[in-house]
């Protein structure tokens, strides 16, 4: 079975490039029919934050990326925490020294920097002049008894013989064995492993058959090829993401802008235009399959896309090796249409009606109509107009109180028509709003409106100007029959009696 794994440090919240991690490990994961596994790397226990992991779980369950096993979901490769598998990478450990692919190290961390500082003067590329490996079985035996402290070294002299496997992305990788420290550390002084041996170990017990992780791993790819290697393991097929950068081209980072995946739900985007916007970032590869002479093109950066529908199309091939831009006017436009599918269904306007009652009802306390099913008239109402549910409070505040109209851009709107039109308008439509029997429907409303034009002989837009300015008090919005359809008579007729100043 085709089995992926997402395993993030607790060392702060989740951000925008772990959650496409996350992402292309669900995609592939369940376009294969696989499963994936939430893992914790917590072996470095000096930067883990507190309520990290419940960030992690959280903002993953936002996106609706359900894992199948991992914290809180107990299944056949727990624990899910690597603070708790320290007896595992002990015994792997022991057999790396065991079979002289490993040994310990009892040098200071004064000395290691005196033998690095020695071979940098002698133009030494090594990092550590492999002192420790001459040591005698009883010498090491005798250190060990008398509890000096050690390490124990990858013996890169030992190393056998291996391949490196064209990545899934990438293709055909240089072996880079050389960039490695001299003789990497695999388990720390403390008992504990550095994340490479635990890494390896990990995906190996865990029955890891793809490993989908960020670009940043390749430089220690081969280390995790000797490790497999020298423990006679085979390695599962890798695949690197190239990194996702800031739109001025800098690399991505906690530090810089808001990154957290918290940071957008809290601006009220919707998750799945997160995922759209995350997975087609890069996503624009073209490619032959195998036995077919007619290029696969992947989707366009701004393909409106379920989750459903990106499991379908996946495909982590037609992934570009360029780092990528990640473009927030995208986000916008995805965003946008994925709120219009969504409103499409009465289920699906309630549901947005619901996100973002509590929204609209704290920018409105003292209306009486912030109700949900208010609410979902006016997502209706503003449907094709509202990128992000949260401007809802500013695009149309008038939906909810009566609108300001000594505002500069009420006041602005005076400009649009004569003195002598809004004499004529206003009292016409009120009389025509106040006939008996009117139907308040939008057919009897508009047709209102585009009588009066030629009845009172004025231009259409300084009418719809000046009906538009005693309703909302801003020059742009929904429809004018539309606004009074939704307001309702009272409200409407409220509105218009108002005189202008």
């Amino acid at each position: 079975m085709v089995r992926l794994r997402f395993a993030p440090s607790p060392t702060g919240s989740l951000h925008l490039g772990g959650l496409r991690t996350a992402l292309y490990n669900y995609l592939f994961a369940r376009k294969n029919g696989g499963e994936w596994i939430l893992r914790i790397e917590d072996t470095d226990s000096a930067r883990a934050v507190p309520g990290a992991v419940d960030n992690i779980r959280s903002a993953l369950a936002w996106a609706g990326l359900e894992y199948d096993f991992g914290p809180g979901k107990h299944g056949p490769h727990g624990p899910y925490f690597q603070s708790e598998r320290l007896d595992l990478y002990h015994m792997y450990s022991d057999k790396l020294l065991e079979s002289g692919r490993a040994y310990r190290c009892f040098c200071s961390a004064d000395k290691l920097q005196e033998t690095r500082e020695r071979l940098a003067r002698l133009g030494s590329n090594a990092t550590y002049d492999k002192t420790c490996l001459n040591l005698t079985e009883e010498e090491v035996a005798r250190r060990v008894r008398a509890g000096e402290k050690s390490v124990v070294r990858l013996n890169d002299s030992n190393l056998p013989r291996r391949t490196t496997p064209p990545d899934l992305v990438f293709g055909s990788l240089k072996d880079a064995h050389a960039s490695l420290p001299t003789d990497p550390v695999l388990l720390k002084s403390d008992m504990f492993p550095t994340y490479h041996l635990a890494s390896v170990v990990d995906d190996h017990e865990m029955g890891i058959t793809h490993v989908c992780r960020g670009e940043e791993w390749l430089l220690s790819l081969p280390l995790h090829l000797d490790l497999y290697a020298s423990l006679g393991l085979q390695p599962p097929q890798f695949a690197h993401l190239p990194l996702l950068l800031n739109p001025d081209g800098t690399k991505m980072s906690k530090r810089k802008g808001d990154v957290q995946v918290f940071d957008y739900k809290r601006r009220g985007w919707d998750p799945q235009a997160v995922l759209n916007w995350l997975a087609l970032a890069g996503w624009g590869h073209t490619h032959a399959e195998s036995g077919d002479v007619v290029a696969k093109q992947a989707p366009d950066s701004t393909a409106v896309m379920t989750l459903a529908e990106l499991v379908r199309e996946f495909d982590l091939e037609a992934l570009t090796h360029r780092r990528t831009v990640l473009d927030p006017m995208k986000l916008e436009y995805l965003n946008k249409h994925h709120l219009m599918r969504t409103m499409s269904s009465d289920d699906g306007l309630t549901e947005l009606a619901e996100r973002v009652h509590d929204i609209v009802k704290a920018a409105f306390p003292l209306s009486p109509h912030t109700t949900v099913p208010e609410i979902k008239r006016v997502i209706q109402a503003l449907q094709g107009r509202m990128t992000n549910l949260q401007d809802i409070p500013t695009l149309a505040p008038y939906f909810f109180v009566d609108p300001d109209l000594t505002s500069p851009e009420a006041q602005s709107m005076s400009k649009l028509f004569t003195a002598k039109d809004y004499a004529k308008i206003v009292p016409a439509i009120i009389a025509r709003l106040e006939a008996p029997g009117l139907q308040w429907e939008l057919a009897s409303l508009t047709a209102i409106l585009h009588d009066q034009v030629k009845k009172l002989g004025v231009k259409q837009k300084a009418l719809m100007n000046v009906v538009r300015r005693q309703l909302t008090g801003m020059k742009t919005g929904p429809g004018i029959a539309e606004i009074m359809l939704l307001l309702g008579k009272d409200r409407t007729l409220e509105r218009m009696r108002v005189q202008s100043s």
